[in-house]
């Protein structure tokens, strides 16, 4: 899948979840599915052209040389027997569900380093999401976080207090949605003709490696007609009406449009 699609189903996944893990108004779900969003982003920074990978210039490329390295050797150390001939640069080490397991907990583990190292996470996958869908993600998120600083806050808190009761908040799932936007991204691939091999290191077939995929009639070329054409559009309704609110918002409009109907 393009990036626009695993942003967007990182999004619509962050939506679904975000209520599983107690997160229920609409300041505490826009930025969780925002990160979401932005960390299914991730794991294709083992490939040179990936929008992750050219985030930050000659940084993140970088980082995705070394990424790419580090899943070269990764490949060849434990490929089975009947796994392919392959660079195992692209779709392997980090299109793994081990890799977004142990980001999201590395992730989680920033809460124990301080307030800063959980915003820095959080800001990198509002980043990521942002330079794939745009510029407004990041002011519908400063708009549902100022919400929740001036209009939740007690009397006689603090802007001081109120951030830093956010950033703890965010602490408490930003492990989360690392993992969730990773594997996320896995189960898009899974549905292309490549597949990916997301369960890595159980050998199926005498593959470690071995890639995931739908049947044959069902999967679709990346960035082909099926993903610009159905794909995407899909996903987009679902990012809209999966927002706190927005089906009871668009039942409200059904029956108020019934009523000016049946009244004519």
């Amino acid at each position: 899948m393009m990036g626009r699609s695993h942003a967007l189903s990182g999004w619509c996944a962050g939506l679904v979840v975000a209520p599983l893990v107690g997160l229920t108004t609409v300041a505490e779900v826009v930025p969780f599915a925002a990160a979401t969003a932005g960390y299914a982003l991730v794991p294709d920074l083992d490939h040179p052209g990936a929008r992750a990978s050219r985030l930050v210039g000659p940084v993140t490329r970088i980082v995705s040389e070394a990424v790419r390295a580090f899943s070269s050797v990764l490949y060849n150390l434990t490929k089975g027997p009947r796994d392919e001939d392959s660079t195992g640069k692209h779709r392997h080490a980090t299109h793994t569900l081990v890799a977004a397991i142990l980001l999201g907990m590395l992730a989680a583990s920033a809460g124990d380093r301080g307030k800063w190292a959980v915003l820095a996470v959080a800001v990198t996958g509002l980043l990521l999401a942002a330079d794939v869908l745009g510029d407004w993600l990041i002011v519908l998120v400063l708009g549902a976080t100022a919400w929740s600083v001036t209009g939740t806050a007690l009397p006689g808190t603090t802007t001081a207090d109120a951030v830093q009761a956010g950033l703890t908040g965010i602490g408490g799932w930003i492990g989360v949605a690392v993992a969730l936007g990773m594997f996320v991204h896995c189960l898009g691939d899974s549905l292309t003709r490549s597949g990916c091999p997301w369960l890595w290191p159980l050998p199926i077939r005498g593959e470690t490696w071995y890639e995931i995929r739908l049947p044959r009639p069902l999967r679709f070329r990346t960035n082909g007609w099926f993903e610009r054409l159905i794909v995407v559009p899909l996903l987009l309704g679902a990012a809209v009406l999966l927002l706190p609110g927005a089906l009871q918002a668009v039942e409200r409009l059904f029956t108020a449009t019934s009523i000016w109907i049946a009244g004519r």
